[in-house]
């Protein structure tokens, strides 16, 4: 069974929203990662919000159901420009706690700055190097689409990454920071740093 190794965590990470929710499963068995889903939840605009958060909330519930996490890691909401959208993301963001809490599972919560640090080692990382550090942790031949799934999946290895008691991929890789001289990286700058 996939319980059998002493090493073993299912991660369900979740990018919050009310349009779409990103989706991300991950296990790690013997200090390994190994993607097990990916996929979003999605919500019409045209649809009454309560409408829209209890479909967010049984869709999660199914997910929950299908594949069994151990534990749900989560994006903390940060900063809208917009008041009505903070509002809403929180409302959905709610039932998906909820959602998790009923079934007594471990909810961790990460700001962007955290996943940023727990996926490359350095907080002011592109979203687009971010999304190429997830697809070399899992081994993906591409970048996850969309970018909300990339997103959740991120989540999940930050939470992976930041369990005490199991070694992080990313500390094993050696990685030169003294050749960043200004606070934005292209893709390419930053693939580079891995490559030295």
């Amino acid at each position: 069974t996939r319980r059998s190794s002493d090493l073993y965590m299912r991660v369900l990470g979740i990018d919050p929203g009310t349009a779409i929710v990103g989706i991300g499963i991950v296990d790690y068995v013997d200090k390994k990662m190994k993607l097990v889903h990916y996929d979003c939840i999605y919500t019409h605009k045209d649809e009454q919000m309560n409408n829209r958060i209890m479909s967010i909330y049984e869709q999660l519930n199914k997910i929950i159901d299908i594949y069994k996490p151990d534990a749900v890691a989560i994006e903390e909401l940060f900063y809208f420009k917009n008041n009505k959208t903070v509002i809403s993301v929180s409302q959905a963001r709610g039932v998906m706690l909820l959602a998790a809490t009923q079934r007594g599972l471990n909810i961790s919560e990460y700001t962007p700055l955290q996943i940023k640090m727990g996926i490359t080692g350095y907080g002011r990382a592109e979203k687009k190097q971010v999304q190429i550090m997830v697809q070399k942790l899992l081994g993906l031949s591409e970048i996850p689409k969309p970018d909300d799934a990339a997103d959740a999946l991120a989540i999940c290895i930050t939470h992976i990454n930041s369990s005490n008691s199991l070694l992080s991929s990313v500390r094993n890789l050696k990685v030169d920071t003294k050749s960043i001289k200004s606070n934005k990286l292209t893709a390419k700058e930053y693939r580079d740093l891995f490559s030295k």
